[in-house]
């Protein structure tokens, strides 16, 4: 039993990583760990806990500010900091490099996310810092595009996280392409390898699918694409549009069906009218986790592109294939250990970490050449939309994948094993820009030092 700071986004924050965490930290408490929650408290709701630490098996939800006092005085054995590209993580910075702990990385580029924390509060100073030291071999002037607010995709190129690594005990991922991109960069730190439990492990597909149907008028033998989750440039909206309105010449009835939040900066119905198919298209909206299995359950193909990527694995994919959905994504360098096919000649992408002599059987989900990606998007779509045996036999080996890889039970045993390796690692000895460790006792030292001074018979 270890006694955790478990630090991450929380229900009711609409966040694919509050949901994980929650699943996760209940299956923890589960296994006899004692885990106290930290939350952003201006966000999540918080009660007053007794003053002595987490007992075997217990939950508590308390404000971050409150782990400061309790860790001074002993309780855990192991912060775990949950840490994603996203604002929602903002409050976890300054925690992870004071005490390090476990950090899992949902996303391993952090750019957006540590410039809005720095650059929304003007500390223009700090970012150049933390540019320089994250990025020694990029010219320091480059950091002015982001003083500038010119926050654009070049944020990709440049990660922002060797401070994350170099502070960490240990550091953990979802994506084994991402895992072996870290260790090759960074030999001397501890890495791991998560799985992320995500998805539907039991549900009724067939009375799903009906319902979210009748409710939203789809016809029960039309077929439907889904862009399921977030729908944002980045997800590659514009080109799935374009193909869609392409496919229309060999499947007039298609429907087009978003589920999920709509980001304002994508204007998608306008969009939808330039290409002519807003009256193929359904807007379900925001959805619950229910509705949104509902919503994945209705569809017949799942499309889930993003680029440029924070190399990420996405949640509402993962629930996709945990439903039998066949789904197209891109093939990008954290997908290196899945199999997928590539449109273009229908063998698998190489190198595929499959050896068998016919990989293509396993493949889990068709996998879009982003230098190809028009040609590639509108192959995958017609071929998903005419074979109807296909359909089954992707969404076979993909729900057979999510079962071997990405259950909750897979993420708490990659959780359990992450943890006692940690506990067993000391923080690392490194030098990091300054603000990130400040002196905390400075202030008061002055104070004192000043009241000293002034007294005659104390002072010198």
């Amino acid at each position: 039993m270890s006694r955790l700071a478990f630090f991450s986004p929380w229900p009711p924050q609409p966040s694919g990583v509050a949901a994980c965490s929650a699943d996760v930290v209940l299956a923890l408490a589960a296994a006899g760990h004692a885990i106290d929650v930290f939350v952003d408290e201006a966000l999540v709701s918080v009660t007053r806990q007794a003053a002595g630490p987490p007992q075997a098996g217990q939950i508590r939800v308390l404000g971050a500010h409150d782990f400061v006092w309790r860790q001074a005085r002993g309780q855990y054995d192991l912060p775990i900091y949950q840490l994603g590209n996203s604002w929602a993580h903002g409050y976890v910075w300054p925690y992870l490099f004071r005490w390090p702990g476990l950090v899992v990385l949902h996303d391993a580029r952090l750019h957006h996310a540590r410039a809005d924390v720095l650059l929304r509060r003007k500390r223009v100073d700090d970012y150049r810092a933390e540019f320089r030291y994250n990025h020694p071999g990029v010219a320091p002037g480059a950091a002015e595009l982001g003083v500038s607010g010119f926050d654009g995709t070049y944020y990709y190129h440049w990660p922002m996280r060797k401070t994350v690594l170099d502070s960490a005990r240990m550091v953990a991922t979802h994506s084994m392409g991402v895992v072996k991109i870290l260790r090759r960069q960074n030999p001397k730190r501890a890495i791991e390898h998560i799985p992320l439990g995500h998805g539907i492990a039991v549900m009724d597909l067939a009375a799903a699918r009906r319902e979210f149907r009748a409710q939203h008028g789809i016809p029960e033998d039309a077929l439907v694409f889904g862009i399921l989750g977030t729908a944002a440039s980045e997800k590659r909206v514009g080109p799935i549009i374009r193909a869609f309105a392409a496919a229309r010449q060999w499947a007039p009835d298609a429907r087009l069906l978003f589920a999920g939040h709509v980001d304002p900066l994508l204007d998608l119905e306008a969009l939808l009218s330039s290409f002519g198919v807003r009256d193929m298209a359904l807007m379900a909206g925001r959805v619950d986790d229910q509705d949104f299995d509902r919503a994945v359950a209705a569809c017949d193909i799942g499309l889930n592109l993003r680029w440029p990527t924070a190399l990420e694995i996405s949640g509402p994919w993962l629930r996709m294939l945990s439903a039998g959905l066949p789904t197209v994504i891109v093939d990008t360098v954290h997908h290196l250990d899945i199999v997928t096919l590539d449109p273009r000649t229908w063998r698998c992408h190489e190198p595929t970490p499959d050896l068998s002599p016919h990989p293509e059987t396993r493949a889990v989900a068709i996998g879009i050449d982003i230098l190809d990606e028009d040609h590639s998007l509108r192959l995958a779509m017609r071929r998903l939309g005419a074979d109807a045996a296909f359909r089954r036999q992707l969404g076979t080996t993909a729900r057979a994948y999510w079962e071997s890889n990405h259950s909750i039970g897979a993420m708490v045993a990659g959780y359990e094993q992450a943890i006692g390796h940690a506990l067993l690692l000391s923080p690392p000895a490194v030098e990091l820009p300054g603000h990130l460790r400040p002196d905390v006792t400075l202030h008061a030292r002055k104070l004192v030092h000043g009241i000293v001074d002034e007294l005659p018979f104390l002072g010198g």
